[in-house]
């Protein structure tokens, strides 16, 4: 069989190897994905100046800030799929054209109702760009170790963005209004729609049919219902509400699913999920998500609320996590020429459960260091799990699949995310209310600490309006159960990550030995692919 498979091995030519222009071209694919991460964390710098000026109620602060990620999240199997159809640099011009003029709208709007419309918008657009760009990534590297590197980039200008968007955000509000951060889009998009026809080529599929627009429909209501409901958990508690969109979700999927099979041109072909290597790595990379997402919560007011840091500040210990990031993203592709892909996310699980450890050290009077130590460890550890498992989904889907294989990627991104936001946000709010109910605090009245019981937030709020005697004393308390409560959280982390450590050794390495001759199997059914420069 062995020698079988060496002459099989020397009959196949190797593919080629990327030239000058595609790793020029991986640079202008990497702008957008900057934009992507920085459109999420300058907002939450800005909400209170656009509070204070726009004054939305509650509710209309809650979609100011939610609606982008749902509809990201809603949008990104369309937008995979589109651009195999109509082609992925043309979806990607067309995606920055909306991302620039939606900015605009955002940086001037004059009510909560308009910046809500203008950051759906954004969602819309935004999804076009990671399909896009990772979908092309995929065909203009044809080669396993360059396309490995080459997703390590793509992840590495993400967590730029991260990393960034704080400190020029920050910058940006002190002399300007809260609008001008969406207008940092604006020259980078100009950018790209200059630059984009030059160095990135076309691909599409030519044999693709229509786009099914109940199919569109279907997965939109889908993911954005289940969305929608875990992350209701995380801000209520497990109710009613949240019951019915998870279970509406999961119905609509169901449904998607069933449509799929009977469809001439899918929305996206089931059969991906037939090949190990795809669905593992999936898998993997949901829970990978699930676990990480959660901490960066925690840690975000930790930093805030208890060490009492601006968010300026907040964003600048924040700034080496964005540099781990980058650093290993770029690292772990010369790790893969060298050791196996599924020992390596193992190991990257094992050394983010050694960076939620250093976390659960953490006290009220702790040096952000600490904390900061922690976070970069894990997302040393984090940074070989996004890099690898993203390789394995977009590289064991056929050339043509690419967009559709990406947006699926970006959407368990997404969904992970919101799980992980919802589940450990939960535990950690309960956490805190069930040490804060036998917490006894004599001198305030009881409806006062009925609010602070709730939250780390309720509590700082309530402060504001006490006398400084009363006020500390409550603070003192609230930050104490709430550090308390972290480092629970974060040990339970831990094991998460130790667990999914052993579960993705085990599905990954499996994959890798049975998931060749399937994977070759799907590309032989598959349509050619068609390159239309």
């Amino acid at each position: 069989m062995s020698e079988i498979a060496n002459l099989q091995s020397a009959a196949t030519p190797a593919p080629p190897r990327a030239s000058r222009r595609e790793w020029i071209g991986l640079a202008v694919l990497a702008l957008p994905c900057m934009l992507y991460s920085m459109d999420l964390t300058v907002l939450n710098l800005a909400v209170p100046q656009l509070t204070e000026e726009l004054k939305p109620s509650a509710a209309q602060l809650l979609w100011i800030i939610d609606i982008y990620g749902f509809m990201v999240a809603g949008s990104l199997i369309t937008m995979g799929t589109l651009g195999d159809r109509i082609g992925r640099r043309r979806l990607l011009m067309i995606g920055s054209i909306a991302f620039g003029l939606a900015s605009i709208f955002a940086a001037f709007a004059w009510n909560a109702e308009t910046l809500i419309l203008a950051r759906a918008v954004l969602g819309v657009a935004a999804a076009t760009l990671a399909p896009s760009t990772l979908s092309l990534i995929r065909n203009m590297f044809l080669d396993d170790r360059q396309r490995t590197f080459a997703i390590g980039v793509w992840l590495a200008s993400f967590s730029a963005g991260g990393a960034i968007g704080p400190v020029v955000g920050g910058l940006m509000l002190s002399q300007f209004w809260w609008g001008s951060v969406f207008l940092l889009a604006v020259p980078v998009m100009v950018l790209i729609l200059v630059l984009g026809p030059i160095l990135l080529p076309e691909f599409r599929d030519p044999e693709a049919g229509r786009i099914d627009l109940v199919s569109a429909a279907q997965s939109l209501i889908s993911v954005l219902s289940a969305i929608y409901g875990v992350k209701h958990i995380a801000e209520a508690g497990l109710d009613t509400t949240a019951i019915f969109f998870i279970l509406l979700g999961i119905a609509v999927a169901i449904l998607f699913a069933r449509r799929q099979l009977r469809l001439a041109d899918p929305l996206i072909d089931l059969r991906l999920f037939k090949t190990p290597t795809f669905s593992a790595a999936l898998g993997v990379n949901i829970l990978g998500m699930f676990v990480g997402f959660g901490a960066f919560l925690f840690v975000a007011q930790y930093l805030q609320l208890v060490l009492g840091l601006s968010p300026f500040v907040a964003g600048l210990w924040s700034m080496p996590t964005g540099v781990a990031m980058i650093l290993a993203s770029m690292g772990v592709p010369m790790l893969a020429t060298r050791v196996a892909a599924s020992n390596l996310i193992a190991a990257g699980f094992v050394l983010a459960a050694i960076g939620f450890a250093i976390c659960t050290q953490v006290g009220t009077s702790s040096s952000p260091l600490l904390v900061t130590t922690g976070l970069v460890v894990l997302c040393l550890g984090f940074a070989s799990v996004g890099t690898l498992t993203t390789d394995m989904i977009v590289g064991s889907a056929p050339p043509e699949r690419a967009g559709a294989a990406s947006a699926i990627s970006e959407t368990s991104f997404e969904f992970g995310g919101a799980l992980g936001i919802a589940v450990l946000g939960s535990l950690l709010t309960s956490a805190y209310r069930g040490r804060m109910d036998g917490l006894v605090v004599t001198g305030l009245p009881e409806e006062t600490i009925a609010a602070a019981r709730q939250t780390l937030g309720g509590a700082v709020a309530v402060a504001a309006d006490l006398p400084s005697a009363e006020a500390e004393r409550l603070l003192t308390a609230a930050r104490d159960v709430f550090t308390q409560s972290f480092a629970f959280t974060a040990s339970i982390c831990v094991f998460l990550s130790l667990a999914t450590a052993l579960m993705a050794f085990l599905l990954l390495r499996k994959a890798s030995d049975d998931g060749d001759g399937k994977a070759t199997a799907l590309v032989d059914e598959a349509a050619p692919s068609g390159n239309v420069g």
